[in-house]
């Protein structure tokens, strides 16, 4: 096969799969399937070979991903249930004060927005938005766009949330590297898309709290009657991630010798092991939530509940998974990667770009993540990226999945919705602050990727 025939298979692939779910409304699940059976048959692949690829590449991916995105989310439903999101939120804000509220609100966001899903954290603390607002007779996007912003970098940038999880699996990097080069490109792209243009913005749109404000103001003071203390929060959202860093350096320090192998080092690899770490920080949410003196049964509707939506994220990543092995065993990721080691496209960008783009035409970012992670995944082996390499590429895709939310994506009208915007006003600011992220999240890891091979 040519590389000019290579890139016209990977095109219509990429063209189908955007049909699909654009003119016929198809699911993403189905469709990833469809266009990989097609990239596959294009490439020339026997029938029973394309079965298999199938096969093989919704399991190898699934055995990780379901037990993370399934824990995840049973993790932030316990979190937002327990009222620990609001908790902590309300916290940050005695400790700034009034005069710096839009720093904490995306700071907040930011820390928020790790176990819990993006809207959900925006549906819990948009009360809060709402008094801030009424009280300091500011534009609500003055304290909207932060929060917004701090939810929006790392529910796309830092596990576990389920976008990056699944493009560091399909990709094949540990996701403590995820995690911190996360959290480095995600502070700055925050700040800059949070209180900075939120305060710009503010300044050009002047949008009063809802007129529904004081039924939402009368809901939230009525739910902080027993709400967790701020410490307790911190702990638990902190607790995964810090186990998983653990793990991640103490793997680094043994395989460069730095450290010894010893029981006390495997014991803490063990449980920095993402399964064991987030069955460590569900365990402690879930006592949280007894704590507040609810029943075990209501505990478990909650799981259940929680495992709804997760189930959907787990079945189109295994569908990425799927394209991404018929490209591995077409042999298509293998000359793609040989023209491109020859071409001066850095990858950086180019996992970016390939994001970018499905993001703008189909509206989904995690669908837009695990569509580029399965074209970039057969493509990087070929250029021996060290760890931390691969986890700045899968930044760089999570960044360029959050460009330019619009009427496509069912984020645009939540947040149009409860801050009583029309569409030229939401475009004015949540689209312009999603592509703001983009754009600094592609700077950032653009810069880091000139140190680090």
């Amino acid at each position: 096969m040519s590389p000019a025939y290579i890139l016209f298979i990977v095109a219509t692939g990429v063209s189908l799969l955007l049909l699909m779910v654009l003119k016929f409304r198809l699911n993403a699940f189905i469709a990833l399937l469809v266009t990989s059976i097609l990239v596959g048959i294009l490439a020339g692949m026997p029938a029973e070979k394309i079965l298999s690829s199938i096969e093989e590449g919704m399991g190898g991916t699934l055995g990780f991903i379901a037990v993370v995105v399934g824990l995840g989310a049973i993790f932030g439903q316990m979190l937002e249930s327990s009222g620990g999101a609001r908790a902590f939120a309300h916290s940050l804000l005695r400790k700034f004060g009034k005069g710096k509220a839009s720093w904490a609100l995306m700071l907040s966001g930011f820390v928020i927005g790790i176990p819990v899903f993006l809207d959900v954290g925006f549906i819990i603390l948009i009360p809060i938005v709402y008094a801030l607002a009424r009280d300091a007779k500011r534009s609500v996007l003055f304290y909207a766009i932060p929060l917004l912003a701090g939810l929006a970098v790392t529910h796309t940038m830092v596990p576990p949330t389920p976008g990056p999880v699944a493009v560091a699996n399909i990709l094949d990097v540990d996701i403590g590297w995820v995690v911190l080069f996360g959290i480095l490109t995600g502070i700055p792209t925050a700040i800059i898309a949070g209180p900075v243009f939120g305060r710009f913005i503010a300044g050009k749109i002047k949008i009063d709290p809802p007129a529904t404000f004081a039924e939402h103001h009368d809901n939230d003071g009525d739910s902080q009657k027993e709400l967790p203390s701020f410490i307790s929060i911190a702990l638990i959202i902190m607790t995964p991630l810090l186990l998983i860093l653990t793990g991640t350096f103490i793997k680094l320090g043994i395989t460069n010798e730095w450290i010894r192998r010893s029981l006390l080092t495997d014991i803490l690899v063990f449980i920095g092991h993402p399964f064991t770490a987030l069955i460590i920080a569900t365990f402690l949410s879930m006592i949280l939530c007894i704590r507040n003196k609810m029943s075990g049964q209501t505990i478990l509707d909650l799981s259940t509940k929680a495992l709804g939506p997760a189930g959907i994220i787990i079945l189109v990543t295994g569908a990425g998974g799927v394209l991404k092995q018929i490209l591995i065993d077409s042999g298509i990721g293998q000359i793609l990667a040989e023209s491109l080691s020859d071409s001066s496209v850095p990858l950086v960008l180019l996992g970016w770009s390939l994001a970018a783009l499905v993001r703008i035409t189909q509206g989904s970012a995690t669908v837009a993540m695990i569509t580029a992670a399965g074209i970039m995944a057969p493509i990087l082996p070929v250029f021996s990226l060290s760890q931390p390499a691969v986890a700045i590429i899968v930044v760089a895709i999570a960044a360029g999945a959050t460009i330019l939310s619009h009427v496509n994506d069912s984020g645009f009208w939540i947040v149009s919705k409860y801050l009583g915007m029309n569409e030229k006003q939401t475009l004015q600011s949540w689209t312009v602050m999603e592509t703001i992220i983009a754009v600094t999240g592609l700077a950032i890891t653009m810069s880091l990727s000139l140190f680090i091979r």
